[in-house]
């Protein structure tokens, strides 16, 4: 037999997981209406013009391209393909991609369809995504994410509700031992500034996202080779170990940044949003200076996920854009947006054994299959169960009783259903509890009262 297996990165689930994976979605998708939001759908393929240049220069290498269909070689000039420059061959043999993530797709489909949106603009939206990088614990090639924006204002308020959204769906799931981390890009302009690299903050910020995975001394490194000499990173170099309350760190990044206008304007954006969290109650917010994310569309507030264990990378992330519109022909549309890792989201629930115990059970009652004598019944009894809205089946052979207890133990059924000829007559079943062995003699109208319950 050939060995036949999943493209690396890539995974199948069975119908657990996928009851376990519809539960996290679900949650999720619940805080997202509560708070306003509507449900969009993109295509999984993009043009590859609309997300090149949007996530810097390491996010574009991780596009998955898709090669353009028939014969794409023979409209290559020769000469660009035997020189083999991937930047100059890529855009002739590959015209779409797969979707990187669905933020930027989501920048697309609010310029094409401005005229038939109301803004500001709160859509959610819960598919898959894809990136071709190393697979590893907790990353894959192919991943869901279950995103929530808003578009077409520059609020704070914005900011301060998509916070109230993660700390509702974690709590809904039973998540503790959660910290959002915040920090916002001005800050981190002025950094720049006062370290004298106003001109290289895409360097800085990639390099320091990498911080939590590589450790400072990576990333001075890094930096270094970058072009940023020592006076700048020894300027740099108390921010990575800055300490104290979240007030107390702010207090010294006032004065760190007294002479960046864009820094301080940072912190008072970041301070606003902190204080209204507080207001209502949210207490899991912690500003964190090196935090950065490395995508270049990120202007503002930029958010992340952790958990304080440090048992699974970010599970949350996100931030506000004020340009991503723009570079497809909409100016002064600012919008700001958070995604949930619903995969290790996932991998976290079952790691601290956090899905409801009864999330498998799909199927409420068996019905033993005893042949065509009491065939017409069971299906009666079926069919007004179902009507009720009680999920239940019926073994699809008169196999031995043995054969179909098995079936219904393997698929976690709780209850089965048994009737015979006489029973039939006399309007009743027999009705086990497989978690018990309890058996008793019921009404078959009584039946979906006693299931419901």
């Amino acid at each position: 037999m050939a060995k036949v297996s999943t493209p690396k990165g890539t995974r199948d689930f069975s119908p657990s997981e996928v009851i376990k994976r519809h539960f996290i979605f679900d949650t999720i998708a619940e805080s997202f209406k509560k708070f306003g939001f509507m449900p969009i759908e993109t295509p999984c393929m993009e043009n590859l013009s609309v997300l090149t240049g949007k996530y810097g220069e390491e996010g574009d290498r991780l596009i998955f391209k898709i090669l353009n269909s028939g014969e794409y070689l023979k409209k290559v000039d020769e000469k660009v393909l035997s020189e083999k420059n991937e930047k100059a061959l890529t855009p002739k043999i590959s015209e779409k991609a797969l979707r990187y993530d669905l933020t930027v797709p989501f920048a697309r489909f609010v310029v094409q369809h401005q005229n038939d949106i109301v803004f500001p603009f709160k859509r959610y939206q819960i598919q898959s995504v894809w990136r071709a990088e190393r697979p590893q614990k907790g990353r894959y090639r192919e991943f869901f994410q279950c995103d929530a924006d808003v578009v077409g204002t520059e609020s704070l308020l914005c900011e301060v509700e998509l916070m109230q959204i993660y700390e509702e769906a974690f709590k809904k799931m039973g998540l503790g031992g959660i910290t959002i981390k915040i920090n916002n890009r001005k800050i981190l302009t002025g950094m720049a500034e006062v370290i004298g690299e106003k001109d290289r903050i895409i360097d800085m910020t990639v390099a320091i996202d990498k911080l939590d995975k590589i450790g400072k001394d990576k990333v001075l490194e890094e930096l270094k080779k970058k072009g940023f000499n020592d006076d700048s990173l020894n300027k740099l170099d108390p921010l990575f170990s800055l300490s104290g309350t979240s007030k107390e760190q702010l207090d010294f990044m006032k004065s760190y940044l007294k002479d960046s206008e864009v820094g301080l304007l940072g912190i008072t954006e970041l301070e606003t949003v902190m204080n209204l969290c507080s207001e209502v109650g949210l207490e899991t917010l912690e500003f964190e200076v090196t935090l950065a994310r490395g995508l270049d569309y990120y202007t503002g507030a930029i958010f992340e996920v952790k958990v304080d264990d440090g048992s699974m990378g970010s599970i949350g992330a996100g931030g506000r854009y004020d340009n991503l519109t723009e570079v497809f022909g909409l100016k002064d549309v600012s919008g700001v947006g958070i995604s949930f890792g619903a995969d290790r989201i996932y991998d976290l629930l079952e790691m601290r054994d956090l899905f409801p115990k009864d999330i498998a059970t799909t199927t409420k009652a068996l019905v033993i299959n005893f042949g065509d004598e009491t065939l017409s019944s069971n299906l009666k009894i079926l069919k007004t169960l179902r009507d009720s809205g009680i999920s239940c089946e019926i073994y699809p052979t008169s196999s031995k009783m043995k054969k179909q207890m098995k079936y219904a133990d393997g698929k976690n059924i709780p209850y089965v259903i048994m009737q015979g000829a006489d029973e039939a007559a006399d309007g009743k079943v027999t009705l086990k509890t497989m978690e018990t062995g309890d058996q008793k003699a019921v009404s078959v109208t009584d039946l979906p009262k006693l299931l419901s319950n």
